[in-house]
């Protein structure tokens, strides 16, 4: 999955007119669970999402609830694999200038219409605009990926040049639209999206008050199994100990949940169950803000990742350290990078040496995570060892976001933050590549733009590899961003929710398809 930073969405609602029901009153039904039935489970996510618009929706929130009603031609799997959602079959040319997906026969939408290519065409158009904000993957050196419908069924995707990422960067995370619906629309980027929400996922959404909750029911028009489950309740719990409580007493059935939690379910009705990601969680810094990169350094000198992941996951069980911008676990990363192992001596040898006696920083956070505050504080405390006074501002993740687009005139110095990309390195150039549409670092290199460009031009994985691991090097060289760890995440499911394993647990959104849960 694009696996996006979660602090570059713009926030995008969808506008629709709501009634209040037991999900939002709290009413306790016969199960003891308020929102929940025998025939419903109510599921928890940590915030509003910042944009439930599938042109531009870049949040893990927002995600959660996009996979829910809407589908992609594919899936990227943890291990890189492909998965068919939409298409029948996805090929390569043999000239490696253009990609053919054929649609699987008697796709519909969720209103009976039938789902084409044009559709498909619709959505890659819109989301292939720059102006709407998660164009970069559809560009190969500088020029755009055209998309065309051959017939009803088959789409044609002609690349400017080959690229070895072509395929995974086409699928990736594009939750296709119905044009139809769609088609009136003159900007994806607004704050707003109308019509109300319309999919071909394995739900439909029926109801939705800003800040409280989601009200889905099973489509009985979803190319795949309908859902086991009627209704899903998607209720918005930002704090993770109101969460943990309604869990334990059964108003949720499932939840992410805090690694310091997990062992307080043991016994008890409800299971956990831990999963990778590949998320990198770091600390990165405005660089047009702080641009002496001896000053960066000293920052990153003064800092102790291993503590800052105790402090957030517990133990080594729950997380791996990292040190460049890939994952340990994905196959093109490389620890041969400046790791800036802890050393304070040489943190105030190099803020001397800057002139900086009395370096003051503004660090920003998403408060509602308790992972970021744990890191944010002990961020704080480690860099006063090597005479750096850090100033904690935590808001939520929409106030964050929305100050980090404000580059040089945030009043953030620095941030914490966290993102999953998946496993090609070409899309990573979203956050690293000059201008990149997720570069909260305001980071600019030519040198990495064309390793980017080199990267994806080579087809042979020997060789891909070194130019990757030269690449990571070189942002690792630029004290950009200091990576913390990768860390696991934890789902707690109500005993009486089965066939998680089938659903599957993936990353950003817990579960690959909620459709296929049970109940007892």
């Amino acid at each position: 999955m694009k696996k996006r930073s979660a602090l570059s969405a713009l926030s995008l609602l969808v506008g629709i007119g709501l009634v209040l029901s037991a999900c939002a009153s709290g009413t306790t039904n016969e199960s003891g669970s308020a929102g929940s039935t025998k025939n419903s489970i109510t599921y928890a996510i940590g915030g509003e999402p910042l944009s439930l618009n599938p042109v531009t929706v870049n949040d893990r929130w927002g995600l959660t609830i996009t996979n829910m009603i809407y589908s992609p031609l594919a899936r990227v799997e943890a291990d890189g694999s492909f998965s068919n959602d939409l298409a029948e079959s996805i090929t390569m040319a043999e000239d490696n200038m253009s990609v053919t997906v054929v649609l699987k026969p008697d796709l519909l939408w969720s209103d009976g219409k039938p789902l084409t290519a044009e559709d498909v065409v619709f959505t890659y158009n819109n989301k292939m605009e720059p102006k709407n904000g998660n164009s970069d993957q559809f560009f190969i050196g500088g020029r755009q990926i055209v998309v065309s419908a051959t017939d009803e069924r088959t789409v044609l995707f002609s690349l400017p040049s080959p690229s070895a990422a072509a395929i995974s960067n086409i699928v990736t995370e594009t939750y296709i639209m119905p044009k139809h619906t769609y088609e009136k629309v003159t900007d994806f980027s607004a704050p707003q999206l109308d019509p109300v929400a319309l999919g071909s996922g394995p739900y439909m959404l029926k109801e939705y008050k800003r800040g409280e909750y989601f009200t889905l029911e099973a489509n009985p028009k979803f190319a795949g199994d309908i859902p086991n489950i009627p209704e899903l309740n998607v209720k918005i719990v930002s704090n993770a100990d109101t969460a943990k409580t309604a869990l334990q007493t059964g108003e949720l059935d499932g939840a992410l949940i805090t690694t310091q939690q997990a062992d307080e379910f043991a016994g008890s009705d409800v299971k956990t169950y831990v999963y990778p990601e590949g998320r990198v969680a770091y600390l990165g810094v405005i660089s047009n803000k702080i641009a002496d990169p001896d000053v960066r350094q000293a920052l990153f000198y003064s800092l102790d990742r291993k503590q800052l992941s105790d402090a957030s996951w517990l133990n080594s069980s729950y997380y791996k350290l990292a040190y460049s911008i890939l994952p340990p676990s994905n196959p093109f990363s490389s620890e041969d990078v400046q790791k800036y192992d802890t050393d304070v001596d040489k943190a105030k040898a190099l803020l001397a040496d800057s002139g900086q006696a009395d370096l003051r920083l503004v660090l920003g956070y998403p408060n509602s995570d308790p992972a970021y505050s744990a890191q944010a504080t002990l961020i704080q405390e480690q860099a006063s060892k090597a005479g750096i006074t850090v100033t904690l501002e935590g808001l939520d993740q929409a106030a964050v976001t929305a100050e980090l687009e404000k580059g040089k005139e945030s009043r953030f110095d620095i941030f914490l933050g966290g993102y999953i990309m998946g496993t090609e390195p070409d899309l990573y150039s979203s956050l690293f590549r000059t201008r990149g549409s997720n570069n909260s670092f305001a980071f600019s290199s030519q040198r990495v733009d064309q390793l980017f460009d080199q990267g994806i031009a080579e087809f042979d994985m020997a060789k891909r590899k070194p130019i990757y691991a030269e690449l990571q090097k070189d942002i690792s060289d630029a004290a950009i961003i200091y990576p913390i760890a990768e860390n696991l995440k934890v789902l707690a499911m109500n005993k009486r929710v089965t066939n998680v394993e089938e659903a599957k647990t993936v990353p950003i959104y817990a579960l690959e398809n909620f459709g296929k849960l049970n109940l007892k």
